[in-house]
């Protein structure tokens, strides 16, 4: 397995990744949201079991909108009582049945084929993804190769969701690399591996500065059961997912235009005198 390599991370990357999470965390709507998801996430339940049976609803859980988050739990509570080998052992008739609600067929069924068939591969190699010493960089290469359908932002979903919120990785989906990528002032490569690139900016933010992302927790009262021999890197997913779903997809009307140059970010001096009429300054 040859992993994505990761390049150093700029000290004045890290300081805007900090800076945009602390003011994020703030934010009473984002604070709400990561509550109600940090100790049991509701796309991907710490109650499912199967570790196999959770990296299926990291990869059926794309493309689905929050709006439809109700049905697709209802989906990952059917594939549960079924369990993995008897889903794997379905027919085509069988599964299409069952994600029909979640559409897509082909591509989620193509999804559970090729994970069973890695799952096998990897026992055969003596590959472990839920050992402790397993490195996440290469078994989220790995995934990403080997599975249909699952690309870097997948494959890193699957091996959190398998792994444990805590395990140190931060996934990244699409609208983090074209929404909030560029309100940190992060320069991405085209394609792909822009998912690898900006996670490994995430992660390394958080190992160099462990301490100032946690004590966010404390300053601004979460109510989250978050380990203490743990870098606050779930915290840190969820803060930053959050805070792009409610603030960058709109965008907000509170968000500066300034960024990343603003250390505040939202609801700033900069975004009041911008709306005041010509004149008045």
């Amino acid at each position: 397995m040859t992993a994505v390599r990761r390049m150093p991370v700029k000290p004045q990357e890290i300081r805007r990744i900090h800076r945009l999470v602390a003011r994020a965390a703030a934010l009473p709507d984002v604070r709400a949201e990561v509550e109600a998801n940090h100790d049991d996430n509701r796309w991907w339940p710490r109650t499912i079991a199967d570790p196999r049976v959770r990296m299926l609803a990291a990869g059926w859980s794309t493309r689905i909108s929050y709006r439809m988050i109700d049905t697709y739990a209802e989906v990952i509570r059917s594939a549960r009582a079924l369990g993995f080998d008897a889903l794997a052992a379905s027919t085509e008739g069988e599964l299409a049945e069952l994600v029909r609600p979640l559409g897509l067929a082909r591509t989620r069924i193509g999804y559970l084929r090729s994970l069973a068939e890695l799952l096998q591969e990897w026992s055969k190699e003596g590959v472990d993804p839920l050992s402790p010493s397993a490195d996440n960089d290469e078994l989220i290469d790995d995934f990403a190769r080997r599975v249909r359908g699952a690309s870097y932002k997948v494959a890193q979903c699957a091996l959190l969701t398998a792994r444990g919120y805590h395990c140190g990785i931060i996934p990244v989906d699409s609208g983090m690399v074209s929404k909030l990528a560029p309100a940190l002032g992060l320069d991405l490569p085209s394609g792909a591996v822009a998912h690898e690139r900006m996670r490994h900016a995430l992660e390394a933010a958080v190992h160099a500065r462990p301490d100032d992302f946690r004590s966010l927790v404390t300053e601004h009262n979460y109510r989250i059961a978050l380990p203490e021999d743990t870098e606050p890197t779930w915290f840190v997913h969820l803060v930053s997912i959050y805070f792009k779903r409610l603030y960058l997809n709109g965008p907000s009307a509170q968000l500066c235009r300034r960024r990343p140059l603003c250390a505040k970010a939202v609801g700033c001096s900069h975004r009041d005198r911008a709306e005041q009429p010509r004149g008045t300054r």
